[in-house]
């Protein structure tokens, strides 16, 4: 049964949140006691003051990290022993799956709808597909000649950092974290030092469910230093990192500058929504681009910040979009009758407001671009559509991280597919087009990770998710993320 907003508020107000660093299997302070405050972006309500992990704290998280694997506490179990596990510690995200998407509504905030019903079901459904993944996997027998055995196997690396960020908390961590954990590594996790509630909620319930000390650490703190400690620690085999792309460049510097480690990158956006005139359900097509760049208030790094459209269809199209937008209810997360919430913080809402108003002159303003007036905090900010948009401007070339449009006329599939890859990223595109050929042909053409063919942001655990460019390398989701946190290692047997 769906909650009321009464209801939901109701439970917010009875959670209280984990605030302390989770290292070897229990919580503690920091080392030298600082903290960081974690607000509501709805109301500016501090929810807790959270642990800062200094550089000290990074180092007895990996080392707890270090002697679980060194000592094989996870890696050494049966990987039907790591699935059992991994199966209880989904069934025990579904079991108080109001109480983290709760803590997600609130800390990042999302909209309630959006994390009881997508982020915390999927955080589990994640979990529990790499858990069935962890004993089948497996090696293969190299051709040789007689008296030789050459055997392939895939081995876990060791230490895990991963470094997540604050739009979709405990989702992204779980994209890092399930198929690392199912591989047999041991993990640090550093959450967003603006959302690290239900990661640390999350370390609590993954020892209830028997995860061993050691294996899974929790690190909240500063990118500059908890992140950075971790990107040059020497005794982590590996960074999985999702954030910006300039954060993506330094954990790269990091690696060169300390042990080489593997680093995967999953960084920024600037997707193209590409509406072609052989499209007759425009609403359809209207639907999609505002699920497109309004979801989590065009937090998203796949986000369909750009519309493609051709010019006989474009008013058209652009009418019912702005017609959807303009209706859109801007308020608290926690009410399900509100359809986007704020931004993260009012810091990240002045950064859009002053792309907003350099934007003015690059395009024409057609809805939105300002604060409400009627809200609590300054976080929030309307639907904001550009028309008109230089393909060189900007608008059209820089991620916004807003909910903000940028729209742009194109007459011909060639010049469509040229505006769409004129961008340094190449995560996300989408085409809308009732022509299969065109479809296929447009889609084979396109730079982007994932293309989404007559709807927006296809994405599901069975399919690898990553980019092109400057949107990063390496893939999560799907069978191909566990390449990320194993290395083939080959055992030759000579026996005659």
């Amino acid at each position: 049964m769906t909650k009321t907003h009464a209801e939901w508020q109701q439970l917010a107000a009875a959670i209280t949140p984990r605030r302390d660093l989770w290292v070897d299997g229990s919580f503690r302070e920091a080392g030298d006691g600082q903290r960081l405050p974690t607000l509501d972006p709805a109301t500016g309500r501090v929810l807790a003051e959270v642990a800062a992990a200094g550089a000290a704290d990074v180092d007895a998280a990996v080392a707890a990290a270090r002697a679980a694997f060194e000592e094989r506490r996870w890696s050494g179990l049966a990987p039907s022993e790591r699935k059992a596990i991994l199966l209880r510690l989904a069934d025990l995200v579904r079991q108080h799956a109001d109480e983290l998407a709760v803590l997600d509504s609130m800390d990042g905030g999302k909209l309630i709808t959006d994390t009881s019903t997508v982020d915390i079901p999927g955080s589990a459904a994640i979990l529990q597909w790499y858990a069935e993944a962890a004993d089948k996997q497996y090696g293969e027998i190299a051709p040789t000649g007689d008296g030789d055995l050459a055997m392939i196997s895939r081995e876990p690396l060791g230490v895990v950092a991963a470094v997540v960020p604050w739009n979709f908390p405990l989702e992204m961590g779980m994209w890092k974290m399930a198929p690392a954990l199912a591989a047999g590594n041991s993990v640090v996790l550093k959450p967003a030092e603006e959302a690290p509630l239900s990661s640390l909620r999350f370390a609590e319930l993954a020892k209830e469910a028997g995860l061993p000390d050691g294996v899974l650490n929790v690190v909240p703190g500063a990118g500059e230093v908890a992140g950075k400690a971790l990107g040059l620690h020497t005794d982590v085999d590996v960074v999985t990192f999702t954030g910006s792309t300039p954060v993506g460049k330094m954990f790269l510097e990091y690696a060169g500058r300390s042990n080489m480690k593997q680093v995967w990158l999953e960084c920024g956006g600037k997707s193209a929504n590409v509406v072609f005139d052989s499209v007759a359900d425009l609403d359809t097509a209207a639907d999609g681009v505002c699920f497109g760049i309004f979801t989590h208030a065009g937090q998203v790094c796949s986000a369909n910040s750009r519309l493609l459209v051709h010019r006989s269809v474009k008013d058209a199209l652009l009418g019912k979009v702005l017609g959807r937008a303009a209706a859109l209810r801007v308020g608290d997360p926690l009410d399900p009758a509100s359809k986007m919430g704020p931004l993260i913080t009012e810091e990240a809402v002045t950064r859009v407001c002053r792309l907003i108003e350099a934007g003015r002159s690059e395009g024409k303003l057609v809805l939105g671009g300002e604060r409400p007036a009627d809200l609590p905090t300054g976080a929030f900010l309307q639907p904001t559509i550009f028309d008109e948009v230089q393909p060189g401007s900007r608008l059209a070339r820089e991620e916004i991280f807003g909910p903000v449009l940028s729209v742009t006329a194109f007459d011909n599939e060639d010049e469509a597919i040229a505006l769409a890859n004129d961008t340094k990223y190449g995560l996300a595109a989408s085409v809308w087009s009732d022509d299969i050929r065109q479809a296929h042909r447009v889609a084979g053409r396109l730079r982007a990770g994932t293309v989404s063919v007559n709807t927006v942001d296809a994405l599901d655990v069975l399919t690898p998710f990553g980019g092109f460019g400057e949107s990063g390398f390496g893939r999560d989701l799907s069978l191909h993320a566990l390449d990320k946190f194993t290395a083939l290692k080959t055992t030759w047997l000579k026996y005659s």
